[in-house]
């Protein structure tokens, strides 16, 4: 599966209109249709942050139709029928980038091809409620990732 943005290129640096530092929205993101496939998830995250690895955006029941987020995805908690959960920011939706000043931190979009149309979970649950049923659920995954730092 081929994950890719229009608004990066991947192991480049984040633009700061889609950091803490900027606009704080999310960029585009994108994925390859996979075969069977009845639904797709996303998970950015921070592996390098210091108190371990920081969730900043979970998507799912996105359908199978559906093969991209176009830039400044709403930070609702479901926008049509797909649902977003609680960042480590605490909020709903996409949290950019924002490192401490030092070395450049990891962003990691992984996407998800999963086997049922929908988790069955409600919008606003944490990573780790949403990660039990996305491993159980996974045919296929993929990644891109940007780097950033203050």
């Amino acid at each position: 599966m081929k994950v890719y943005s229009y608004s990066f290129k991947e192991g480049d640096f984040i633009p700061t209109q889609y950091t803490c530092d900027g606009l704080d929205i999310s960029p585009h993101i994108s994925w390859s249709k996979v075969e069977n496939a009845k639904s797709y998830a996303i998970i950015m995250d921070d592996p390098d942050a210091p108190i371990g690895t920081f969730t900043h955006w979970i998507v799912y029941d996105i359908p199978s139709n559906v093969l991209e987020l176009k830039e400044n995805f709403p930070k609702k908690s479901v926008v049509g029928s797909i649902k977003q959960g609680q960042n480590d920011f605490g909020k709903i939706g996409y949290g950019g980038p924002c490192p401490p000043r030092g070395k450049p931190h990891r962003y990691f979009f992984k996407v998800f091809a999963l086997d049922v149309e929908s988790l069955g979970l409600p919008a606003g649950l944490s990573r780790e409620e949403v990660e039990r049923f996305i491993n159980k659920h996974t045919i296929s995954s993929g990644f891109t990732y940007g780097l950033y730092k203050r």
